[in-house]
């Protein structure tokens, strides 16, 4: 009897899936929040249009060299947040991941800790790749801790990196490799 192979794709309270086009309205709000663009993105907090937002959606699916997923909860389907893989220089077998969860009221519940546990597998098991980078600013404690407790590295920091506020602020960059993943 032949086993079939887990789904790497589900976890015990999310899966991930393909972003679809009626996702985009929800994303759309998220990218027009400013609290949530500030932990995501070094750019501008700046309100996105939906036309930008459908270009980027359509991009990053004819890519070759990214990989988008909605995360979705496994009891409604409702999709929470987003996570991306991408950058991915297939010589090297390297690539960077993004995550944001859109809904506040998942945050810090262990939803997106499941979805990069999730992309970590399918990264390293799937693609097959060997590193797994990501930058993080400083001022978001509840990241680099998810990041370090799922085994990734600091391995340099962007001092004074970006500006917000009036104060300046650091982005570490933090890389995890195919042996640390599996505890080699």
């Amino acid at each position: 009897m032949t086993h079939l192979p887990k789904n790497l794709l589900v976890g015990e309270k999310v899966r991930l899936d393909g972003l679809r086009l009626d996702d985009l309205p929800a994303i759309l709000r998220w990218q027009r929040d400013v609290v949530f663009m500030r932990l995501f993105d070094a750019q501008p907090a700046y309100p996105k249009t939906e036309q930008g937002l459908r270009e980027w959606f359509e991009e990053q699916n004819k890519s070759n060299e990214a990989f988008l997923f909605g995360i979705r909860l496994i009891e409604t389907d409702a999709l929470i947040g987003y996570i991306e893989l991408d950058g991915i220089l297939w010589p090297h077998r390297v690539g960077w991941l993004s995550i944001g969860i859109g809904e506040p009221e998942y945050w810090g519940q262990g939803y997106g800790h499941e979805a990069m546990q999730l992309t970590l597998a399918y990264a390293f098991q799937e693609l097959n790749l060997h590193r797994v980078q990501l930058t993080v600013f400083s001022y978001n404690p509840r990241a680099i801790a998810m990041y370090e407790k799922l085994g990734f590295r600091r391995e340099g920091t962007f001092r004074e990196f970006m500006e917000r506020d009036g104060q300046r602020h650091d982005m570490h960059l933090y890389g995890l490799l195919r042996p640390e993943w599996q505890g080699e």
